[in-house]
């Protein structure tokens, strides 16, 4: 590609005076005007936004003066696509160099890794250079640190192609940017903004949670962690709001100079309580921390590492939600008290049995925001507005608060520019101010305001709670400066910040005060645990005329969040009578061992008022699961569902398998609702924010409320969908012609079941897993042993484990052997067992003690595992299933026998489940798991629709043979491609394999009317 004669023109021009150009008197505002902005505007940037967009919609911001080290500066700008920061650029002037000053790469790498973006750029004219900014800058790092891309002006022509598929606008929106971010990505050295910041709060907390604890003896636990945190929040608002310019730069670095750090801290709380009114400083409700011992020593070290050059981070463009991912993390951890009041922090049980703390990406947060707050405020006026009442029952570090706070702000903003904004700061409580680049923006009270009237929290966690009004308050905050914070204080009186104890509770959203009203002295323990809310009391004008059970019109307009994801295995194990109150008092928990998440849609439902709408990313395992029957039940009977975004097997969060949804919910009911299926997370998440993207990353339609009902989910929408519901309504599946059967669960895989095994005559030996020594036992009491993987479409099977199987399997029934018959008849397998008695009479807490210890944990379809049957394994990404004539058995898998009385050859049947039409089918009525993988338990493959022969209709029969003959060849085909040697022949028996498997799918298109476009959609996946 040839660059466009602009770009020509101006590498003529800058070279034809280049020396005038690289004297120190020209200045970076003149390369920027002459060069720079013009260079991009050829890329395809709004530079100086000549569209006339509103502030928020901008293609490129030139950002705000900010303030490092005590010196204003600014990164210079903020390419942006659908409000979203792509990178940023830095300017300089020609007279510097570029390629080797470490001072511009390191200024540019510190704005970029702040604010979480991979990639910036750093030009002036003469060099044009790319940076990772994924590392942690340091000072002393070289110019080339980092560095992806160098080119210099003379080189534009020939790299034009490559300049313009990366950064131009077009090329942005449609992904490639982002492609080239994540090509260039390395883990060496890669350490993203968050996980750094995470990793040195938490060494914070460590060294002020030991020392606190050493010198104050007589805090609690409780009290000790509410210590450290709210020193932790105190320092990080204090510094955040030097680096914005709102407090003089440097104050709690100076606190170092001299003895007695803590008592001087305090005093500048003392002056911050005065200025913000947040709570956060309040010492009259705050008694413990006014009095707290800290040494300096465990201070200093913090206050000096939240400074330039130990400190990497970029307070003034670090936005609020990373810092909320980053107490996520960190509030994940707890600080325990040892008998020596020594303190130790450690993981929360429920975070350690979930695997760990998973933030919601900002993204799903947006989306959420603007399907149900957005659609809420759509053409309303701010007075309309201010009735809005938004809330999030588990808040957490506040992350969708904060969205919806955004959302409102920039809502409001965008109405007074559009709404004769000069008229509204004329009035005598101005609800904006025009700032000095001449855009307009939301005065310091009317934020408050909005936050006041809109944003309510509730969290069973005390310091969640905190972290959620830090996390607002910072928002607050944003875009204001010492001069306009002064300017309320003088002008109004009224200091900068709201006290958000009104909007933001701590308390069980799901547990209100009755739970103790049987208990006349409820244990103090277990009350702190539970913390039931009074949703009547707490919010009392949300919840005026009734309360969640009244169906007043009364309650919240929206209920937004991700809900907690906690089995109630789990639960049980430190919350065993919550366990059963929320099965009493909940229809959504009524059945099977549910998750909790169902019982926040339920109180969701409750809190909306009549007009309110819920929108929740949660997983979808209840559109199947058998637990989900209650709530599939409430949301079909209501008509509630708005909208489900099914993201199938998509991992939404970074570091987690997690199956999940967005589910939209109104109160009022619908006849239809909105469905769409991601098939492609990136590409769904790039059609919500771009301008030009035909791939919505999935597919998508309505939906009608009256098909919807308590029985399993399975939406389908887009061409597929007639299709999928013709094969829905067919008579008969497979759960009516055949007999569905689990594998047996020993219980002690590792001792039962013998490895590697090979026959030694009447013997056969394997190893065993516990020990790794070799064993040697009686061949007639073993069993071949199947895994999953071992079990492949059409293949024949081979078992290389054995399972030691102490059962005397009959016709009828089976039974265990008494331990003199084991003993006598198989004296090998009997030495062996015994050798592992102490850890086989263990299992499951002491069941197997006595006569049994040898059992399996539960022996089931013993007797129907020596039949020919059908066998299938747990998952796979292809139909897998194939033909068993040898007796195996298995733990992970299922079998299938047709039902006596079947006319039907398991052979046709065999032919039919291998099949793409009915894999196809599987994927919709099934769990699919990540990499294209899909469950084949029982549930999924009993509801395969069964094509049945009429064998009264010769043509049919025909067909039946057909069928039974081309899945023989297949069979003896695998047998022979298993056995085969030699390349040439592998091809060969592959090739066949392939023709044969076409002729069963075009057999089975004719068996069950599939039109040529039917046939297209099946085979195009």
């Amino acid at each position: 590609m040839t660059p466009p004669n602009q770009v020509l023109q101006l590498i003529e021009r800058f070279e034809r005076n280049l020396a005038h150009y690289k004297q120190s008197g020209y200045k970076e505002t003149e390369v920027r005007v002459e060069f720079i902005d013009p260079f991009f505007e050829a890329l395809g940037w709004d530079i100086h936004n000549r569209q006339g967009r509103g502030e928020l919609d901008k293609d490129v911001v030139h950002e705000d003066a900010i303030r490092v080290g005590g010196k204003t500066l600014a990164p210079d700008y903020s390419f942006r696509v659908g409000r979203a920061r792509k990178f940023f650029l830095e300017a300089k002037k020609p007279a510097v160099s570029l390629k080797g000053d470490v001072g511009p790469a390191y200024q540019l790498r510190r704005y970029s890794w702040s604010v979480k973006l991979p990639l910036g750029v750093l030009t002036d004219f003469e060099e044009f250079a790319v940076y990772d900014c994924r590392q942690r800058p340091k000072p002393g790092d070289k110019a080339a640190v980092g560095r992806l891309m160098y080119i210099t002006f003379d080189q534009y022509r020939e790299r034009w192609n490559e300049i313009y598929e990366i950064f131009a606008k077009e090329s942005v929106q449609q992904g490639s940017f982002d492609a080239y971010a994540q090509q260039t990505k390395t883990k060496r050295g890669s350490s993203e903004v968050d996980a750094e910041l995470l990793k040195e709060i938490e060494g914070w907390r460590d060294v002020l949670a030991r020392n606190i604890a050493l010198r104050n003896g007589a805090l609690s636990v409780y009290e000790l962690n509410f210590c450290v945190q709210r020193t932790i929040d105190r320092i990080i608002f204090l510094r955040m709001c030097e680096d914005r310019g709102i407090e003089e730069y440097g104050q709690l670095l100076a606190l170092t100079n001299g003895p007695h750090v803590y008592a001087r801290l305090g005093e500048y709380y003392r002056r911050a309580d005065e200025k913000y009114n947040a709570g956060l400083f309040d010492f009259t409700a705050d008694t413990l921390t006014r009095s707290l011992l800290i040494d300096d020593k465990a201070l200093k070290p913090i206050l000096s590492s939240l400074y330039y050059p130990q400190c990497p981070y970029e307070f003034s463009v670090l936005p609020v939600e990373i810092l909320g991912q980053v107490y996520e993390q960190f509030l994940g951890k707890v600080i325990r008290l040892t008998a020596g009041h020594r303190a130790k922090v450690e993981e929360k049980p429920e975070v350690k049995k979930a695997g760990g703390v998973y933030y919601t990406p900002s993204y799903i947060v947006d989306y959420i925001v603007s399907q149900t707050v957005g659609k809420l405020v759509q053409g309303k006026t701010p007075r309309q507005i201010s009735k809005l009442r938004v809330l999030d029952p588990a808040c957490g570090s506040g992350s969708f608060l904060l969205g919806a706070y955004q959302y409102l702000l920039d809502y409001h903003r965008q109405w007074y520019e559009d709404n004769d904004p000069a008229k509204h700061a004329r009035r005598k409580q101005p609800a904006v101010y025009q700032a000095s680049g001449g855009d307009w923006r939301l005065t310091g009270a009317e934020k408050k305001r909005i936050l006041l009237n809109n944003i309510y929290g509730v969290d069973i966690d005390r310091q969640a709670v905190e972290v959620t009004k830090l996390s607002l308050l910072l928002q607050v905050l944003e875009g204001e400066t010492e001069e306009t914070l002064g300017q309320q204080l003088s002008l109004w009186r009224e200091r900068a910040l709201p006290d958000l104890g009104e909007n933001i509770k701590c308390g069980n959203s799901l547990i209100g005060p009755d739970y103790f009203e049987a208990q006349l002295m409820p244990d103090e323990e277990e009350m702190r645990r539970v913390n039931p809310f009074d949703w009547e009391s707490g919010f009392p004008e949300v919840m005026a005329a009734g309360g969640p059970s009244a169906g007043s019109g009364q309650g919240f307009d929206c209920v937004i969040g991700n809900p907690p994801y906690v089995r109630i295995q789990t639960m049980k194990e430190w919350a065993p009578t919550e366990v059963e109150f929320y099965k009493q008092q909940y229809a959504a928990a009524s059945k099977g061992n549910y998750d909790i998440y169902v019982v926040f849609v339920e109180r969701a439902l409750q809190l909306l008022n009549e007009r309110g709408r819920m929108g929740y990313i949660l997983p979808h395992k209840f559109f199947q699961a058998k637990y989900g029957q209650p709530l599939r039940q409430l949301l079909a009977e209501g008509k509630h569902l708005a909208e489900v975004v099914h993201f199938g097997d998509q991992q939404v969060f970074t570091g987690a398998s997690t199956y999940t949804c967005l589910l939209f919910l109104d109160k009022k009911g619908n006849q239809q609702f909105h469905y769409a299926k991601a098939h492609d997370l990136d590409a769904w998440r790039a059609a919500q924010t771009s301008e030009v993207s035909e791939d919505l990353g999935g597919l998508e339609g309505e939906i009608r409320a009256d098909k919807v009902t308590e029985k399993e989910w399975n939406f389908v929408v887009g061409p597929g969908a007639p299709l999928f519901e013709r094969l829905s309504e067919m008579p008969v599946k497979l759960g009516d012609v055949a007999h569905i059967f689990v594998g047996t669960q020993t219980s002690a895989d590792k001792i039962f079941v013998l490895e590697s095994c090979n026959s030694d005559g009447d013997f056969v030996v394997g190893t065993c897993k516990v020990t790794g020594e070799e064993v040697r036992v009686e061949a007639n009491i073993v069993k071949p042993f199947l895994r999953g993987k071992d079990i492949r479409r059409y293949e024949p099977l081979e078992a290389i484990a054995f399972l030691i199987c102490p059962y005397v399997i009959g016709k009828d029934k089976f039974q265990l052997m008494s331990e003199m018959e084991l003993s006598s008849e198989y004296p090998l397998a009997y030495s062996y067992l015994k050798t592992h008695k102490t850890q086989l009479a263990a299992r499951e807490r002491g069941r197997f003690k006595g006569a049994n210890w040898f059992a399996f944990g539960y022996p089931k379809s013993m007797i129907l595992f020596q039949r020919p049957k059908i066998v299938v394994p747990d998952y796979n990404n292809v139909a897998s299933f194939t033909l068993d004539d040898g007796g195996h058995f298995y733990k992970t898998g299922y079998g299938i026998l047709l039902l006596d009385g079947i006319t039907e050859s398991p052979l046709y049947v065999l032919g039919l489940l291998n099949t793409s039409l009915l894999f196809q089918y599987l994927l919709q009525v099934g769990t699919t798991l990540r990499g294209g993988y899909v469950r084949f338990w029982t549930q999924f493959i009993e509801r395969l629709p069964i094509r049945t022969i009429n064998f009264d209709d010769p043509a049919d029969v025909a067909r039946h043979d057909k069928m039974v003959g081309l899945v023989e060849r297949m069979l003896a085909l695998h047998q022979k491609l298993s056995a085969a040697a030699l390349p040439p022949d592998k091809q060969l028996y592959q090739r066949q394999i392939e023709a044969t498997d076409r002729q069963i799918d075009a057999l089975v298109y004719e068996l069950y009317g599939l039109s040529e476009e039917e046939i297209g959609i099946v085979e195009g996946g």
